[in-house]
């Protein structure tokens, strides 16, 4: 099998993998005076980290029972220049890969293995995590760990996580408006079952497993997923609830056609009643989590940075509920479906860090605009304005050339050129996924380009 070829079954594997408020008190005062050690932006390349992620189930076969090959993978990592590892320890399942009381183990995860997609069972008793922290410390790197925030479910091997496990979570999961009407994601065809973001018992649930994570001797948190579905999403009775007490206590007679068309997967050319207000609604719903989630993060370990991933495609970034910028950035004056009040709800001052996919093609490596990565870099670092001091963005390699336009050599010297372009537009690289280095063993590209940027 070509390389080119597996790299489409690579890319058929990460939409099913990747699709795979009792909290503590939040103080008004936490940021940014504790700012840890990477508090201050770094100006030049050789100070900027060095990322790489770690998906769950794309690396599951080879690290699921195998301290071993862990052990070779991180090497390969130090070796090319990489300085943080983003390790996946809660998949699209929702299960998790650390020690918790709260939820269940990971006991096995379906993967791309040789070109063939199959079941692997975890009959390792070590701690996953651990294993990492242990390495990856020994060899100088810094480890973070990365969870799917809002995700609870997926429907691989039947279906598996605690929305399917669990009955009396039925009204945790997402209501989505389709052209069935309003009903749950748990009886749609979206892979990944969401939960409902706005439901405090979701909330108080998710805050309680970052707890045990941020037990651990990390460097880091990034919460991935940390977002609504869609724009479909949710449209629950308890959602409608919320939004009409935001409203003012509000009642919406006309519900969802009042903020969203039926079934619509897009804003539509006029906007309905109450549109604006509900994306302004949705970003608020996600700074206040993010809140949350941060301060409850904090509270166990303030030396840990938290942070978060996020797409790169800000201008269409409102149909996930999620304004990343700074809360300075006036997203009203470029974006005509942001209210004057949506830029208060941008939350890049809480976050220690951020990940930015720059997935673009590995034919636009440069470029002023989005779908280039050097525009998504760019244009994120002008958005959030300084308010978060590490802001690193980077390519989805592997997955980045669906329509096959681009041949072997062009991706292998996207990889190379992407460091540089990158690493001098915003404060740091981030690679997704190791996966893709180890398939088509491209980790030599990943070093050349890592050490031009920072000569």
């Amino acid at each position: 099998m070509s390389i080119k070829t597996k790299f489409l079954n690579i890319f058929l594997f990460g939409l099913m993998s990747l699709f795979v408020f009792s909290c503590d008190k939040t103080p008004t005062d936490y940021w940014p005076d504790d700012k840890d050690d990477n508090g201050t932006t770094p100006t030049s390349n050789k100070d900027k980290p060095i990322y790489i992620w770690i998906d769950a189930a794309a690396n599951f076969p080879d690290f699921a029972n195998s301290k071993e090959n862990i052990a070779r993978d991180l090497a390969l990592a130090k070796d090319a220049g990489f300085t943080d590892i983003v390790v996946d320890v809660r998949p699209t399942t929702g299960d998790v890969l650390f020690k918790s009381d709260v939820v269940d183990q990971v006991k096995y995860m379906y993967a791309w293995n040789a070109g063939v997609y199959g079941k692997y069972d975890r009959t390792a008793t070590w701690d996953y995590l651990q294993a990492f922290i242990d390495e990856g410390h020994r060899l100088g790197l810094k480890v973070h760990a990365a969870i799917n925030t809002f995700s609870g479910g997926n429907t691989v091997n039947g279906g598996t996580g605690i929305l399917y496990r669990d009955k009396t979570k039925e009204a945790w999961a997402t209501q989505m408006n389709t052209s069935l009407g309003i009903v749950s994601v748990m009886n749609t065809g979206e892979s990944a079952k969401f939960f409902n973001p706005v439901n405090e018992e979701v909330q108080t649930y998710l805050c309680n497993i970052l707890k045990d994570l941020a037990k651990y001797d990390i460097d880091g948190i990034f919460l991935d997923r940390g977002r609504f579905l869609g724009l479909q999403s949710d449209f629950s009775n308890y959602t409608r609830q919320k939004f009409e007490e935001y409203l003012g206590n509000v009642k919406i007679t006309n519900y969802p056609e009042d903020i969203l068309p039926v079934n619509a997967t897009a804003l539509p050319t006029t906007y309905p009643k109450y549109m604006l207000k509900w994306l302004e609604f949705r970003a608020k719903v996600m700074h206040d989590f993010m809140e949350k989630a941060r301060n409850t993060v904090k509270n166990v370990n303030p030396k840990i940075k938290f942070g978060v991933y996020v797409g790169g495609w800000y201008s269409s970034y409102y149909d996930v509920g999620v304004n990343w910028a700074s809360p300075t950035y006036d997203t009203s004056i470029k974006y005509k479906w942001a209210t004057s009040n949506y830029k208060n709800f941008g939350y890049a001052d809480m976050m220690d860090h951020m990940l930015i996919g720059a997935y673009a093609s590995p034919l636009n490596v440069n470029g002023s605009t989005e779908w280039t990565m050097q525009g998504f870099c760019v244009l994120a670092k002008e958005k959030i304005k300084g308010a978060c001091p590490i802001v690193a963005g980077g390519p989805d390699v592997g997955n980045w050339d669906s329509g096959n336009k681009a041949t072997q050599e062009q991706e292998n010297q996207a990889i190379v050129n992407s460091v540089k372009v990158c690493m001098d537009a915003s404060d740091g690289y981030f690679l997704f996924d190791m996966i893709h280095l180890k398939m088509a063993n491209q980790w030599q590209y990943a070093k050349e380009g890592i050490s031009l940027a920072i000569k």
